[in-house]
C-alpha cells in the first residue's frame, strides 16, 4: 500500500546543477519543502545564493558551488568532496537561435558540453557516491522528440540524453539507481528569453495554455521519492500536451487545425 510518506524526501540528499534561476530554482525549492537537504550549483553567483537563502528558510541544509558543469576536471573536484549523493538532477543546459549551417565549431561545442557533457560529467562523478535507492533526473526538452529547426544541436543534444537515460537505466540497475527523464515545453524561464521565433502565440500550440516552472516540480518530487521506485528509463513529458499535439494548433476559433 502506498503510504502517504513516499513522497517524503527526508535524510536524502539531492544535487541539483543550474539551481540558480528557472526550473533548477523551482525543483530545488520543491525538494527543500519535502524535507531534502540541497547541493547546488550554477554559474550565476547572486541568484545561486537566493535559492539557497530560499531553501534553508524552508528547514534544508543548503551547499553551493559556483560551477561550470561543462567543466570535468571541477565537476569531479566537488563532487569528489561530497559524502553522499541521493538524487542527481542534470538540469543546467542552454542553447542559441541559428541554423545547423550557421553554427560554428565554437558554438556547436558549447551547446554540445553544456547539454550533454555536463550530463556524463556528472553521472560518472556521482555514482560511485550514489547508495541503492538513488535516482538520476535528466532533464531533456520536447525538442528531443522533433524536429528543431534553428535549434538543431540542441534537440540532437536533449535526444542524446534522453537515449543515454535509458540505458543508464538498465547499466546501473544492478546497483540500485534508478534513471529517468523529464521533457518540458511551456514553462518559461529567464533562459528561454528571446529564443521563441516565428509565433505569435505559442501557447496555441499547448492543450493547457502556458505553465509556470513550478509546474516541473510534483514529477521531479515523484522521480526523486521511493513512490517511483519501479520507474526507471522512462519520460515524463511535462509540456502541456505539446507532445500530444505534433504540429496541431488551435485556430482563433479555439479549434484544433494542423
Amino acid at each position: 500500500m502506498l503510504a502517504p510518506d513516499a513522497f517524503r524526501l527526508d535524510a536524502k540528499v539531492a544535487l541539483i546543477t543550474g539551481a540558480a534561476v528557472g526550473l533548477g530554482r523551482s525543483m530545488a525549492l520543491a525538494f527543500a519543502q519535502y524535507g531534502a537537504d540541497l547541493v547546488l550549483c550554477d554559474r550565476k553567483a547572486d541568484e545561486l545564493a537566493e535559492t539557497a537563502r530560499s531553501a534553508e528558510a524552508l528547514g534544508a541544509t543548503v551547499s553551493t558551488a559556483l560551477l561550470d558543469v561543462r567543466d570535468t576536471a571541477a565537476v569531479n573536484a566537488w563532487v569528489g568532496g561530497l559524502a553522499r549523493v541521493d538524487v542527481l538532477v542534470n538540469n543546467a543546459g542552454g542553447t542559441f537561435h541559428g541554423s545547423f549551417l550557421d553554427t560554428s565549431d565554437k558554438g556547436q561545442r558549447s551547446v554540445v558540453d553544456e547539454n550533454f557533457t555536463s550530463v556524463t560529467n556528472f553521472v560518472r562523478a556521482c555514482v560511485p557516491k550514489m547508495p541503492k535507492g538513488s535516482s538520476i533526473i535528466n532533464i531533456t526538452s520536447v525538442e528531443a522528440y522533433r524536429a528543431a529547426p534553428g535549434f538543431g544541436i540542441y534537440g540532437a543534444m536533449k535526444a542524446a540524453v534522453e537515449h543515454l537515460s535509458r540505458t543508464l537505466a538498465l547499466e546501473l540497475s544492478p546497483s540500485g539507481i534508478r534513471v529517468n527523464t523529464i521533457a518540458p515545453d511551456g514553462l518559461p524561464t529567464p533562459g528561454d528569453a528571446g529564443l521563441l521565433v516565428g509565433e505569435s502565440d505559442y501557447g496555441k500550440k499547448l492543450a493547457l495554455g502556458w505553465g509556470t516552472s513550478d509546474d516541473i516540480c510534483g514529477p521531479a518530487v515523484f522521480l526523486a521519492s521511493s513512490a517511483s521506485r519501479y520507474i526507471t528509463g522512462t519520460t515524463v513529458h511535462v509540456d502541456g500536451g505539446s507532445d500530444a499535439a505534433r504540429g496541431w494548433h488551435r485556430d482563433d476559433n479555439g479549434n484544433w487545425v494542423p
